[in-house]
């Protein structure tokens, strides 16, 4: 599975870099704080497949990383092999800082 580090996210946003930015925290945790991106929990992923692209490079986050792994495990078993884990997640990105 492809991981992205905090700093390697920031850079990819500073740099305009081309790419898809999905959050996948529940509404309420995305109220909170959230460093933008489509927003869909968890708990809808499956049925809003199709908002997902197949194409180019798909960061899933969320709050420490651990749910956006089983998701994109999830997803890689339906074709997907485009999508990239936020490392450490929401937690990790706001103790480095962003």
């Amino acid at each position: 599975m492809k991981q992205i580090t905090p700093g390697e996210l920031s850079q990819w946003q500073a740099e305009n870099t081309v790419f898809t930015l999905i959050d996948i925290r529940e509404d309420w945790e995305r109220e909170l704080y959230n460093i933008g991106g489509s927003h869909i929990p968890t708990s809808g992923l499956l049925p809003r497949i199709d908002e997902i692209p197949r194409e180019g490079d798909v960061v899933l986050y969320c709050e420490k990383g651990i749910r956006s792994v089983i998701a994109i495990q999830r997803l890689e078993t339906m074709g997907f092999h485009n999508l990239i884990n936020l490392s450490g997640g929401m937690k990790a990105w706001k103790e480095a800082g962003y």
